[in-house]
């Protein structure tokens, strides 16, 4: 059997399991019960936050058997098909992988024709946002004259990264970050020990994907040994310099995860600068977080862990311009020292 990423393996199966979204869920079923859904939805907010999860779960609820319903029975062919990613009339589509105009308008040849045999042929495409402006314009002209039996769902972190014309022509569904209490209580549920599953929440801010996979990969473990070296440099910069070109070697290989990387250490400075301005104010996942540092990285003044920060920004823009991995990676950990 294939391996399955656990945001995937544990995704929500009906409207109540999306936990922290509960406004989502609500808009989504008075939709439905009121027999108004509308033809065009633009899911909003931070990655891992469940869009995609709901998506799913609102095309169930439309093609059941049993429905449309609030409830959909999970057992219909329909629904069954769904769920495992192979509904003949539910298509998801990677904007982020099919940027062009020429994979939209094949999308509007297939809007064209009637579902094979559920009762709405659904189009789900995630991160839309990173579509081209030539495929933006093809998309509104299916938006402005939408086929009966169509619908479209949309996803992107945010309406402002859209065109006007596009997102007027769609209902917006904000989704929230979620606090770490149900983003911990998720993780829980999906078989995590309580004390990590509490660091790992604080440290996704917010998004249970986002904590699933740091989970399901070595990047907490990699972000501790960055911290302790950094807390020994911090009492002894004459330290050996070698262990630093090596971190930066590994932070270079994490490729796609490397942005999660350093999400966490903005987490750790962020959390050092509550320390610092605010010491009544750390709860009991901020202090758990810090005791991987030293004292003297606690010591640092607020201009340091300022410009800290923004040498994290500066090397997360440079990483979109595809730079030298290795050298952002090199000069970011000796700036942080």
């Amino acid at each position: 059997m294939s391996y399955l990423v656990l945001a995937r393996k544990w995704r929500p199966q009906l409207f109540d399991d999306l936990i922290g979204q509960e406004h989502v869920s609500q808009t989504l079923k008075n939709a439905i019960t009121a027999d108004r859904v509308h033809h065009a939805f633009l899911f909003t907010g931070a990655r891992g936050v469940g869009k995609t999860s709901a998506a799913r779960i609102f095309a169930k609820a439309l093609n059941c058997q049993e429905g449309p319903t609030t409830e959909p029975c999970g057992v219909c062919p329909s629904c069954v098909e769904i769920t495992a990613s192979r509904g003949i009339d539910v298509f998801e589509i990677d904007g982020a992988s099919n940027t062009g105009v020429d994979d939209i308008r094949e999308l509007r040849e297939n809007v064209r024709y009637l579902p094979a045999n559920s009762r709405y042929k659904i189009f789900i495409i995630d991160e839309v946002h990173m579509l081209s402006i030539n495929a933006f314009n093809a998309l509104l002209k299916t938006l402005e004259e939408p086929p009966e039996n169509n619908l479209l769902i949309l996803t992107a972190e945010s309406s402002q990264e859209i065109l006007a014309t596009l997102t007027s022509r769609c209902q917006v569904v904000p989704f929230s970050r979620l606090d770490d209490d149900d983003t911990a209580k998720i993780l829980e549920n999906h078989g995590v020990e309580p004390g990590n599953a509490h660091l790992l929440a604080h440290l996704s801010g917010g998004s249970p994907g986002r904590a699933l996979a740091l989970k399901d990969t070595e990047i907490v473990e990699l972000w501790k040994d960055i911290v302790a070296v950094l807390s020994v440099r911090a009492i002894d910069p004459g330290s050996d310099f070698s262990v630093v070109l090596q971190l930066a070697e590994k932070m270079a290989g994490l490729k796609d995860h490397l942005d999660h990387l350093l999400g966490l250490l903005k987490v750790c400075l962020r959390d050092l600068l509550v320390v610092h301005h605010a010491p009544s104010l750390p709860g009991e996942t901020t202090l758990q977080l810090l005791k991987v540092a030293s004292p003297d990285l606690k010591s640092w003044s607020s201009e340091q862990l300022f410009a800290k920060v923004q040498a994290i920004d500066f090397a997360e823009r440079a990483l979109t311009r595809n730079c030298n991995r290795l050298l952002i990676c090199e000069v970011l950990l000796f700036k942080l020292q």
